[in-house]
């Protein structure tokens, strides 16, 4: 794959990235109207710099480090791209309006036990964990890889999945 293309191939994640924040915001407006609380707002911030981050940092690192495109290694990384971005729609479809960027709950409304939900509490980490190894991979940009995948496991293990834990057992018990 020539650098053009895996340069293609990360605004194309830009972009579905911006997708993803369009439907957020529909969603958002949804809960809010339903009554929804957001709660975990102070690590927010810090999630889109990582994952604005991880798009930079890929093309920086395949282009000033003059990483090859080695293809034992990039196909897979790619079917991997891929994989994790038809279980981050699926997930998004699954949850439908309760699905979004921030953490928001609706009172009243139930746990998703269906989908990836059923064998999964937090499927869509798989598939931002997933993305954020095998993207840089594509191109053989391993330091992005291992500096995401150790930054975001300190923001998804320390703040996102309490957060969102205690924002839905605040709810149930309410």
């Amino acid at each position: 794959m020539s650098i053009a293309l895996y340069v293609a191939l990360v605004v194309a994640t830009g972009l579905e990235r911006l997708a993803e924040l369009m439907v957020s915001a529909r969603h958002a407006r949804w809960s809010f109207a339903r009554g929804g609380r957001e709660s975990g707002r102070g690590h927010f911030p810090a999630m889109v710099a990582l994952h604005t981050g991880l798009l930079v940092a890929c093309v920086a690192e395949a282009v000033l480090a003059d990483r090859p495109f080695l293809p034992w290694l990039g196909w897979p990384a790619l079917v991997v791209v891929l994989a994790s971005q038809a279980l981050r729609w699926w997930c998004i479809r699954v949850l439908g309006p309760q699905w979004n960027t921030r953490v928001i709950v609706v009172p009243g409304l139930g746990l998703v036990a269906r989908g990836p939900y059923r064998l999964l509490r937090h499927p869509n980490y798989v598939a931002v964990v997933a993305e954020g190894v095998a993207l840089p991979l594509v191109h053989t940009a391993w330091v992005t890889a291992v500096a995401f995948t150790v930054l975001n496991a300190v923001l998804l293990l320390g703040f996102r999945i309490p957060a969102e834990e205690r924002a839905l057992a605040d709810s149930r018990a309410a």
